[in-house]
């Protein structure tokens, strides 16, 4: 096995932050022709050229920029390490970026994120919210540090993806008071013309769902379809429609949208997963989210 100075790297990192050696020596109080043979072992150990010189700076090759990139991430963790066996007594929180597919419900997705962070304290946690292959986009270029979706990568993606399970759980529609005590009797052929609310044809819980209504013979009125469930819910709210939701958050769903149970869609169940580019997890916040949800959100 081949083994990584992680000096060298050192070396490399600092002269790739500021484009010159001479303010990579006085950030690392070394002599130039050190920090210059030691950038050389490391262009031999990879056998790539990791910088290129334009005029009186240095520019990244093509392969010192994913160099470059490896490099941040490595001493970025190795910070948080030392924040983390310390107390972080020096007042620098980890970081965690997620980023969420907008077809994944919200109640969940904060569910998870409490009982994760519950555990490290402080946390910065930054969530951006986006239709999957422009988070998954982010996700290989680095700049998340995992996606929460309801459907695994797709296969097509260039680079390197893991999908991690986090778990199942039931389907249940929801609708205002009056709209759930019409609906609710002889569920689902009650659903026969009934107003539906649905996910666009693009989320996998709309593929789910109009194979189920389909298995049933049942044809709904579909009213209103949405990329954004939370979108989707609060027209639900209003007495729109019917609408679909996890029933692992089903309790939530009534208390925040004010709404009750029409029923429990049978046979059906909604997959969700943490994405990373790791095939062994090494965030400590993420395993511990991961491990929470298969414990107890969505066993």
């Amino acid at each position: 096995m081949d083994w990584l100075n992680y000096h060298h790297l050192l070396y490399f990192w600092s002269v790739a932050k500021h484009g010159t050696v001479t303010k990579a020596c006085e950030e690392l109080r070394l002599a130039q022709p050190t920090i210059s043979g030691q950038i050389h072992l490391l262009e031999n150990t990879l056998g790539e050229k990791l910088f290129i010189r334009t005029g009186r700076r240095l520019a990244l090759t093509e392969m010192g920029q994913l160099v470059f990139k490896y490099a941040e991430d490595i001493f970025a963790t190795g910070q948080e390490l030392m924040n983390t066996v310390k107390g972080q007594g020096n007042g620098h929180p980890t970081r965690l970026i997620v980023g969420i597919a907008d077809a994944v419900p919200k109640p969940l997705a904060t569910q998870l994120l409490k009982s994760a962070l519950k555990l490290y304290r402080p946390t910065r946690l930054i969530c951006q919210e986006d239709k999957l292959r422009q988070l998954l986009t982010d996700l290989t270029a680095h700049r998340l540090d995992l996606v929460i979706a309801d459907t695994p990568a797709p296969s097509g993606i260039k680079e390197h993806t893991y999908n991690h399970p986090l778990g199942e759980s039931g389907v249940t529609l929801f609708a205002t008071a009056k709209l759930a005590g019409q609906y609710r009797r002889s569920f689902p052929q009650s659903l026969r013309d009934a107003p539906l609310l649905l996910p666009t044809s693009n989320a996998m819980l709309r593929r789910l769902l109009d194979q189920w209504l389909v298995n049933y013979g049942v044809q709904p009125n579909i009213v209103g379809e949405f990329d954004d469930s939370a979108t989707l819910k609060a027209f639900g709210q209003d007495g729109h429609g019917i609408f679909p939701g996890a029933s692992v958050i089903g309790k939530e769903i009534c208390r925040q949208y004010r709404v009750q149970v029409v029923g429990q869609v049978e046979g059906l169940k909604q997959h969700f997963y943490a994405i990373t580019v790791e095939r062994r997890l090494k965030h400590p916040i993420v395993l511990t989210l991961v491990r929470t949800a298969r414990r107890e959100l969505l066993s």
